[in-house]
């Protein structure tokens, strides 16, 4: 078995390792890459890139362009192959990275072993991802059922797509399969977007139940039985939802197996691979980031664990991960847009402290211009900085940046009260949130009138 030796081993090619591998050898450092699936990742497959794509043909047929199921799917499959090239073998070998291509296992906690070689590297970096989880519900392995890896391989528009799970992922495609012509059923055993401030959640599943969309919420699936074109999903109580698909997207589960975690000293538990705020492992060689990590599943947060890990190795930096400044969007129509602290998360730790501002697309001019008036954003601040927004309606996800560079920076709510912003558009809305926060201490604070009356004697 022969060995090669390098700097920094990357395991893992989904978009987490790949920044690291990019940015590590274009600075000097020797680098190998091992992936043992599909370059690219979870994200370019079978996640952020075909499931966008989808909704956006999903989002022409609501328009009222004709689209054909089967080439909305062409257009999925034709957006990740223009993509493909960036995140390619070819790409990272001409950067000067060494790829390989197998599944990599710890021989020792120094040592890697993959297709007959053995790495020692001066730093690994776990960036294995994470899978669609598998519930252990009765009669499931016995019948067909799709996740988000196989739902994009689909040629022909279900007649009734049956749903477990209404997070992010379920209520998506339930949006698209309904636009695109499927009567479709979701059956969630919480609540809708559970994670989400319910108010924001309830408007998207108002949206999706007038659309068409069937949610059951608070059920709980005990079996499931059938096969292609005739499923039965049973719920407690009796009932029974048929369908001819089903779609089980109940949640991620880290990629640990093929690891052998145990061998290196890498501790680890069902949510994934122990980690410092510097993301590094038991192992003191070993770094973990992205969805493995078990800090959050989201191909962004992937991204910045990346430049941490390229700060604390490459340069020996006291790097640390903060976890307060994470962005997520649920890129239903409406979508919904979130960063730090929920309105319940906030008032629990700041009690009186807090001050909630909420906005409505309805006060803005350029919503009323284009009939999108559906939806709001909700500013948490305190001391004059915001610990919390939630956005949803048109282009939530856009509006939340500004916020998001606010607290990655820790900027107080005047630097965006004060910017100014072209009229009209829909950002106004959360210049109009941070405006709210003053807008009581100057205009209902009687010491403010009594200074602005004693200026304006005094002015000739």
């Amino acid at each position: 078995m022969s060995t090669i030796t390098t700097d920094i081993c990357v395991i893992g090619a989904g978009s987490g390792g790949l920044s690291v591998a990019a940015g590590a050898v274009q600075m000097g450092a020797r680098v190998v890459l091992i992936e043992g699936h599909k370059m690219g990742g979870d994200c370019l497959n079978y996640g952020c890139v075909p499931s966008k794509a989808l909704l956006s043909q999903a989002r022409a047929a609501k328009a009222g362009v004709e689209v054909d199921f089967g080439a909305a799917m062409e257009h999925v499959q034709a957006t990740i192959a223009v993509i493909a090239p960036h995140d390619s073998v070819e790409r990272f070998e001409g950067l000067g990275v060494q790829v390989i291509r197998g599944w990599a296992r710890f021989a020792d906690p120094g040592t890697v072993e993959v297709e007959g070689q053995r790495i020692r590297a001066r730093r690994f970096v776990i960036a294995t991802g994470s899978r669609a989880a598998v519930p252990p519900i009765e009669g499931l392995e016995s019948v067909p059922y799709m996740t988000n890896e196989t739902i994009f391989d689909q040629i022909d528009c279900p007649g009734h797509l049956l749903i477990i799970g209404g997070g992010p992922i379920g209520l998506e495609m339930a949006q698209a399969h309904r636009r695109l012509g499927a009567r479709v059923t979701v059956i969630e055993g919480a609540r809708a977007l559970g994670r989400d401030d319910p108010e924001a959640a309830a408007l998207v599943v108002e949206t999706l139940r007038r659309e068409g969309v069937e949610i059951f919420e608070h059920v709980q699936v005990e079996k499931v039985a059938g096969r292609t074109g005739a499923i039965e999903v049973q719920v407690r109580g009796g009932t029974i939802f048929s369908g001819t698909h089903l779609l089980v997207a109940v949640g991620r589960t880290p990629n640990l197996e093929r690891l052998e975690l145990d061998r290196a000293g890498i501790r680890h538990t069902r949510a994934g691979i122990t980690v410092d705020a510097q993301l590094r492992t038991t192992n003191r060689r070993v770094h973990a980031i992205g969805d493995v990590a078990g800090q959050g599943q989201f191909t962004h947060l992937a991204g910045y664990h990346a430049g941490v890990i390229i700060r604390s190795v490459l340069f020996g930096l006291p790097a640390k991960a903060r976890h307060d400044h994470i962005p997520h969007v649920t890129y239903t129509d409406p979508e919904l847009a979130h960063i730090g602290l929920t309105e319940a998360e906030a008032r629990k730790r700041f009690g009186a402290r807090l001050s909630v501002h909420r906005i409505g697309y309805d006060q803005i001019d350029r919503a009323q211009a284009e009939g999108r008036t559906e939806g709001f954003i909700k500013l948490m601040a305190v001391g004059g900085r915001p610990v919390g927004v939630t956005c949803v309606g048109a282009q939530a996800g856009e509006l939340i940046a500004p916020y998001a560079v606010a607290m990655s920076n820790r900027l107080k709510l005047s630097a965006i009260a004060g910017t100014v912003l072209p009229y009209p558009t829909l950002a106004e809305i959360g210049k109009r949130a941070a405006g709210a926060y003053f807008s009581p201490r100057l205009f209902d604070n009687i010491y403010v009138k009594r200074v602005v009356g004693a200026v304006q004697r005094w002015l000739p």
